[in-house]
């Protein structure tokens, strides 16, 4: 299943690639009641020369459908990995790699942040989300989208936030 998710912040590209990069903001934003428990993250590198970061997380299995959840458990731990390129032409991409523990699901794709025409940034995740049950697939593929684009929801609002108070 194709996912994609724009995330608008009212910063220029090289402040959000700053704040990305900033292990600070990232256990900030993983201690966030909407963002699930952050257990674990790393953030290497810098926006001039690339930079990693890896969350995990552990998020209430109410962000999935009743019919999935005996599937996955009690709750569901997220782990998250984007690895950014160094900056050309004002622009940043990467790559993002997002898995369930315990559950056949992950999610692979591209990242990108762009300036917009009003002098912010746009953040665009593009990627595949893959389940590996050959009866359920399709439910869980759907399932697991609607909680990384959740999740990536509340992402861009603890960036949103971070941007105004600094």
């Amino acid at each position: 299943m194709h996912l994609t998710v724009e995330q608008i912040y009212p910063a220029d590209v090289s402040a959000v690639a700053a704040m990305l990069s900033d292990a600070e903001f990232v256990r900030w934003r993983g201690r966030r009641r909407d963002a699930g428990a952050a257990s674990h993250v790393d953030v290497s590198g810098d926006p001039a020369s690339g930079f990693t970061v890896s969350l995990r997380r552990t998020l209430p299995t109410d962000l999935i459908p009743a019919q999935v959840r005996q599937l996955v458990g009690d709750h569901l731990e997220v782990r998250q990995a984007e690895a950014w390129e160094p900056v050309r032409d004002g622009r940043h991409v990467g790559t993002v790699a997002v898995e369930i523990a315990g559950a056949p699901v992950r999610m692979t794709g591209s990242l990108r942040l762009e300036p917009t025409a009003d002098g912010g940034t746009r953040q665009v995740y593009d990627g595949e989300v893959r389940a590996n049950l050959p009866l359920f697939a399709a439910t869980v593929e759907e399932a697991a989208a609607g909680a990384v684009r959740r999740t990536l929801e509340a992402e861009e609002r603890a960036g949103r936030e971070w941007l105004e108070g600094s």
